[in-house]
């Protein structure tokens, strides 16, 4: 069964309260925050096969996968996922969805969507992240270095 990002971010952060104790109240409260959700568009100039991996790769280095997300209709379509740590010291994290549509001989059309749950101060993170992964996706950064 597919985990929604609201579920998947409430489980990151109660496993970053349950280094403090505080764990299953984390869980509570990360529920009830609201979430930054930045979703760009972009142009991979690879055949399917080969954004798929790019963006696959870039993602891990970024962070790391997670769960599978059902594919879209039939073989021209792939979406990967994972978390991606923002903010200070990495802490804050971001689910991160790439869904991989096959455009034809020239490339292939990538939506990028990113989202983070936000306190009172408000951070920005699924934005930022969304900005730089796009950047690294489009061959425009050099590493996977995760900030925000």
């Amino acid at each position: 069964m597919e985990r929604s990002e609201d579920q998947i971010l409430a489980e990151e952060l109660a496993a970053l309260g349950a280094v403090s104790g505080g764990g299953p109240l984390v869980r509570a409260v990360g529920r009830l925050m609201g979430k930054n959700v930045h979703e760009i568009d972009l142009h991979v100039p690879l055949p399917f096969g080969e954004a798929v991996k790019h963006v696959s790769a870039v993602l891990g280095r970024a962070g790391r996968g997670i769960d599978a997300v059902p594919a879209g209709s039939g073989g021209g379509e792939e979406t990967v996922r994972g978390v991606v740590g923002a903010g200070a010291g990495g802490l804050n994290p971001v689910v991160v969805t790439a869904r991989v549509r096959r455009t034809g001989v020239d490339g292939s059309a990538v939506h990028l969507r990113a989202a983070a749950k936000e306190g009172l101060i408000r951070q920005r993170a699924g934005e930022k992240t969304a900005v730089r992964l796009a950047a690294l996706l489009a061959g425009k950064g050099e590493s996977g270095e995760t900030g925000g």
